[in-house]
Order: structure tokens, then sequence, then C-alpha cells
């Protein structure tokens, strides 16, 4: 794996029809360093912090089922509409003084259309003139016009997870397709915004089905990939779900660095399933994190996360 690391280094790729079964036998802390020699030739000790804010809530027509925010399932979580421009502001503003690299507004829903997309639209603007910060966007899947519209309003990257495999999609959603997922990312991308997209590992997938996601990011050119791994939310079908064991959390983050080499690696949700917040995967090939609160899940301070990642060695 040291040896693979070191082609990486140099320009190798890995491709679909290469034999990517070591990736689940080898020895994890080999990996993992090998990992971390691909992190740190792609992007030094440099590190990437971004935050979201919920910004439209339940009410959601589709079916996910790790999802809170369907309609179909009985979390209770707390609906609404489309927050005030102010309020999220004043939200990106308080984040940008805490040191966060990129603002994301998240809305539920198959896609944000209409009277709350031009509410969108409306605050991308603000935060544009008034911030400093890279914008972010996730609403759904959105015809063309609309990311170019988002693209023209200031946000730079569009979010829209794979979730999984393509084999493994159908398991966890029924309401929309994972081919519709590739065409929204592939239509972000002709708008000219940068995609960030990952998925969720936990919900019963095999380890194929995950490193046919990974290949599958790197086929698209993502630059971003957040990677999440369960959170079982009471009243979602995956409810009684086990969560996943730090070992196979940070054997994933280290495959993905190896596929996805130049891409930032993302940790999102399911850090607490790890020790000391994931320390341990920032030297296993996670360069990115989420940090500040999740749309369902607590996520870490980020002060915290800051004091953190400078104890660790990297530059924030």
């Amino acid at each position: 794996m040291l040896k693979l690391a070191e082609s990486i280094r140099n320009g190798y790729r890995i491709k679909r029809e290469d034999d990517t079964s070591p990736f689940i036998t080898a020895d994890l802390e080999i990996l993992c360093k090998g990992a971390d020699r691909i992190r740190e030739h792609y992007h030094g000790n440099k590190v990437d912090l971004c935050s979201i804010i919920n910004g439209r809530s339940g009410r959601c027509s589709e079916d996910c089922k790790f999802c809170a925010q369907s309609k179909k399932y009985k979390t209770g979580i707390t609906e609404y509409g489309f927050l005030d421009e102010d309020r999220i502001l004043a939200d990106c503003k308080t984040h940008e003084a805490e040191g966060v690299h990129r603002y994301s507004i998240v809305t539920a829903g198959k896609a944000l259309t209409g009277a709350a997309f031009d509410k969108a639209l409306s605050a991308y603007r603000r935060i544009k003139e008034e911030c400093n910060i890279d914008l972010c966007a996730s609403h759904g899947l959105l015809e063309k016009e609309a990311y170019i519209a988002l693209k023209e309003a200031g946000v730079t990257r569009y979010h829209e997870n794979i979730e999984t495999s393509r084999r493994y999609f159908p398991t966890i959603c029924t309401t929309h397709t994972y081919e519709d997922k590739i065409q929204g990312i592939r239509l972000a991308g002709e708008a000219g915004l940068f995609v960030c997209s990952g998925g969720i590992i936990g919900m019963g997938e095999t380890w194929e089905d995950r490193i046919d996601m990974a290949v599958s990011l790197s086929e698209l050119h993502v630059k971003s990939i957040p990677i999440n791994a369960l959170m079982p939310i009471k009243g979602t079908p995956f409810e009684e779900v086990p969560c996943l064991e730090e070992a196979d959390i940070l054997r994933t983050i280290a495959l993905f660095r190896y596929i996805n080499p130049e891409a930032d690696i993302r940790l999102a949700a399911g850090r607490s399933l790890m020790d000391n917040s994931g320390e341990k995967a920032f030297h296993s090939g996670a360069n990115a994190t989420i940090t500040g609160n999740m749309l369902t899940t607590s996520g870490n301070n980020i002060k915290q996360d800051i004091e953190l990642l400078r104890t660790l060695g990297f530059e924030v």
C-alpha cells in the first residue's frame, strides 16, 4: 500500500478496472499511513472548514431511509419554511468570524423552486456583498437554469451526494434514482459550479459498494467528498442499524484518499463515533470537515475543531 501511495503521488490514478480488493484486506495502520502521505503531497497541512444552516426543514417528499427530513417518517423534527434572509446572513457572519472557510444553505425537499428559490438567491447575494466567505448550496435536484442562477448569485460550489453505489442506491431510496443524482452533478458542473458530493457509510452496504462510490466520484471529478457515518435516527427505517466502529470509518476514509487523491476528503456526520472527534482520521487521508451544527445530529464546536487541528499540526 505504501508503494501504491508513492505511485499515486507520482501521478498514477486508480481506475474502475483495477483490482481494489487490497483496500479491504490491507493492514489498517499501513493503509492509513499511505493515505496520509497522499494527503500531505496534494494538500500540505492546510485544512478546509465548512458550515451549513438548515434553511428549510422537513416535509420532504422523498423516502431516503436514513433521513429525518422525510414526511414519510415520524421523527419529531421541527418543520419550517425558508428562513428569514437576515437570520441567514447573521448566522453566516458568525461562522465567518469564527474562522470557517465555506458556508452553505441546505434545504429539505427534492428541489428548491419558486418563491423559496428566489429567497435563497437573494440571501446568497447579500452574503456575497457583506461577507468574505466561499458560498456553497444544497437545494436538491435542480434544472440547469437554476444552477446558473446560483452561480450568478455568488455560489461557487454545489452539494449533491450520490449517497452510495449505483447498485445499492435503490435499497435506500425509491423516489428518485442514482441517475438523477449523476445528472444533477453534471448540470451543476456545466453551469460552472464545483461539486461537493459524497455519501453515507454504515447503511448495510458492502465494502465493494464503498469502493464503487469512491471510483464513481473520481470519474465525476468531484472536488469535495463528504463522508458521513450513519447516525441512526429514531423514526427512520434505519433507526436500529448498528453504528460503525472507528476502524471501518478510518479504512473508508483512507481508501477514498487513494482513489481521490486531489479532492478534499471531508469528515461529516459520525465523528462522534471516533475517538477525540476523529483525530486519527486527519492522519488517515482527511483534510477537511464540516464544523458547527449539523442538520439533525450535533456537530463539533468550531473553536474546539480549530484547536484540535492545530494540535495535530494543521494550518487553519
